[in-house]
């Protein structure tokens, strides 16, 4: 019997800004007449949300018919959408509210400050068993920074190349600083309440990591895994690669939780991982798939390009008895070619001015939205 597929939805964060490829922030009026986007403290970014779907067809209209509506509003003010993940030609020096009367703001503009003005994804799987939910947090945690170096697209920040392929997520605030890795949904809940007691988390989303459950009352209440770390990624094809590698590697640890969950297989303990872990997302934000990193499964060293090689290796079999082996082809290139910091750096290192980078991402930015999916084409 065909395996089925799990339900994925997006949290999509962008800029936007003019044409020349400085952020302008008109999140407020975007909201009022498109109220299908949600406003950040900063006014700078917004985002949208689109509604979970088990099949892959659906998934690359849902992301890009948003874009439109909101790339048309802006075209009005000849303003358009930015690629990137942070500031890239600032300004990280001022923070830029969107509601001077949200006292959830106030809290932000005074605790982080810019840190937190960037773009990026957020993929959630729908997963209800809570046993199997937390053993996929799990896995996922442990294999987060590959995710981040397939997705890496910030590397310059205030028109300057910063030194790291992924700047959002080297300076994005990981709150509270030490997360455990969640030995189940109780320690979970006794971890949230005893944090929200001492002010370590104002409430309970306060929870900023690189992948965390989800669901409609956190925490008692979950159904879905949110990868928090990736990077901004434009391009839908990349994206809806980057989640079928998500969602086959999730289902493999579903079928054989005994073979793939790091609390049973590891010869680390919880605390080393959840050490691991972090380190390994902030390699993999500096160098991304140059980066040297540690396998949960005994620490050993293994370079992040040859570890994804080696999964995708891995869930081949899987992919192909789900029909989701077309959707992962994209990465192949990437691998090859490079993720979007790579472009960037690349194209800074002959000599082009973060300002022309920028300009060059916006017009293939909107080219990506000319594009519409052909049902039938790819299976998934």
């Amino acid at each position: 019997m065909k395996k089925k597929l799990l339900s994925k939805g997006f949290e999509v964060e962008l800029f936007t800004g003019l044409p020349s490829g400085e952020h302008v922030g008109v999140s407020a009026g975007v909201k009022r007449d498109l109220p299908e986007f949600v406003i950040e403290p900063d006014h700078r970014n917004l985002e949208y949300i689109t509604v979970p779907e088990f099949s892959y067809l659906p998934l690359k209209e849902a992301l890009l018919a948003p874009r439109r509506r909101l790339r048309k509003w802006l075209l009005e003010k000849n303003l358009t959408l930015l690629p990137g993940s942070t500031l890239s030609l600032g300004n990280s020096k001022c923070f830029e509210r969107s509601d001077l009367l949200n006292p959830y703001h106030d809290f932000i503009e005074a605790n982080y400050g810019t840190r937190v003005v960037t773009a990026s994804i957020h993929i959630n799987l729908g997963i209800k068993d809570l046993s199997l939910l937390f053993a996929a947090i799990r896995l996922v945690r442990c294999e987060a920074a590959l995710f981040l170096a397939m997705s890496a697209s910030s590397p310059f920040l205030d028109g300057i190349a910063t030194g790291a392929h992924s700047q959002r997520w080297l300076q994005f605030p990981l709150t509270p600083e030490n997360v455990p890795l969640f030995v189940n949904h109780d320690h979970y809940v006794e971890w949230v309440e005893r944090h929200l007691e001492s002010g370590h988390m104002l409430n309970e989303r306060h929870l900023w990591t690189s992948v965390r459950p989800n669901g409609p009352r956190r925490p008692y209440e979950l159904n879905r895994l949110e990868l928090r770390i990736c990077d901004l990624i434009t391009n839908p094809e990349i994206l809806l690669a980057v989640t079928a590698f998500l969602e086959v590697r999730v289902l493999s640890l579903l079928h054989n939780p005994d073979q793939l969950d790091p609390l049973r297989v590891s010869t680390l303990t919880p605390h080393e991982l959840s050490v691991l872990s972090d380190t390994n997302d902030a390699n993999a934000a500096k160098k991304s798939f140059d980066a040297n990193l540690q396998h949960w499964r005994d620490g050993r060293p293994i370079l992040c390009r040859t570890w994804i090689e080696e999964l995708l290796d891995e869930v081949r079999p899987l992919a192909m008895e789900l029909g989701l082996l077309e959707r992962l082809a994209p990465l192949q290139d990437v691998l090859i070619k490079g993720n979007q910091a790579m472009h960037w750096l690349k194209a800074f290192s002959s000599g082009m001015p973060v300002s022309e980078i920028l300009q060059e991402g916006i017009v293939c930015m909107n080219a990506e939205e000319s594009s519409v999916s052909k049902p039938g084409v790819i299976l998934g």
